[in-house]
């Protein structure tokens, strides 16, 4: 089981140091994890700002679209980072926000097939393969790495819905689901997905310890509820007291997920991590 904490992409990026620093610093922390969401921060060189001012976590990227990146310059970007920080690298990559990616000129055809073809080419390359392919979206002829990781780091798929998170069961090393699943709905998850031997379920979580928990989490479990197309009351978060934050986060363990990253809510991150570790 493991601790994985965001580095919300609110939060100024120059903050993005000192908070890494100081994770690093906890050892019950296992993992960083930063966003790639569009209009706010790259996912690339948020990780590799974090890892370059870190010596023991891990660093997740959470998630990289799909549109938005060539697979043979993500695995470029991927295989660089792995060579200079060997071992501490967890890469995502997701279909993106549909209006999102339209937005920005990328939305594909089949988003199913780009994901698809975009994890099998990009594991290929990191493995040190020469990759032709010539599918539904993507297409590479003979490509290869000059410089492929000695430790390959794993390949997440960030998904949300039954065909994708089957998908990532027959392709990539691991899932990472949203904010907002509870045990109930990690446990249907896991179904969809399917996979046979080692796959990793991460899971992320808000994360608010304090009073006046509906204030502070209801435009939150709002925007979540109607992201996740579920009702409020079916969104769950660690918050409350520092037991309750923790009865949350244990349960999410218990439900199957191997990784669970806490998303501090408000300006002051480090102290709601700080009391979630006091009592797990």
């Amino acid at each position: 089981m493991r601790l994985g904490v965001i580095f919300d992409r609110d939060l100024p990026p120059e903050r993005l140091t000192p908070f890494a620093e100081a994770l690093d610093g906890l050892p019950a922390v296992d993992d960083l994890w930063v966003v790639e969401d569009l209009g706010w921060t790259g996912g690339i060189s948020s990780a590799a700002t974090a890892l370059a001012a870190t010596s023991r976590l891990r660093v997740g990227i959470g998630i990289t679209p799909a549109p938005l990146r060539n697979p043979m310059l993500l695995a470029m970007e991927l295989a660089n980072l792995a060579r200079l920080h060997p071992g501490r690298l967890a890469a995502g990559i997701g279909h993106g926000v549909p209006a999102w990616m339209a937005q920005a000129g990328v939305a594909a055809p089949s988003p199913l097939a780009l994901l698809e073809e975009t994890i099998t080419a990009v594991r290929a390359l990191l493995r040190g393969e020469t990759v032709t392919l010539h599918g539904t979206s993507v297409h590479l002829d003979g490509l290869s790495l000059v410089h492929p990781p000695q430790e390959v780091p794993p390949v997440l798929a960030g998904v949300l819905g039954p065909r994708s998170l089957a998908l990532s069961g027959r392709v990539a090393q691991g899932t990472i689901l949203p904010e907002g699943f509870g045990p109930k709905r990690i446990g249907a998850a896991l179904e969809r997905i399917g996979a046979i031997g080692e796959h990793e379920l991460v899971t992320f979580t808000h994360l608010y310890i304090g009073d006046d928990v509906a204030a502070a989490t209801g435009p939150i479990v709002a925007d979540t509820a109607q992201f996740l197309k579920v009702t409020p009351d079916e969104v769950t978060l660690a918050a409350g007291t520092a037991e309750e934050a923790a009865a949350q986060v244990k349960g999410l363990w218990a439900a199957g997920a191997g990784t669970v990253a806490v998303r501090p809510i408000g300006s002051d991150p480090l102290s709601h991590v700080d009391r979630l570790l006091s009592a797990l």
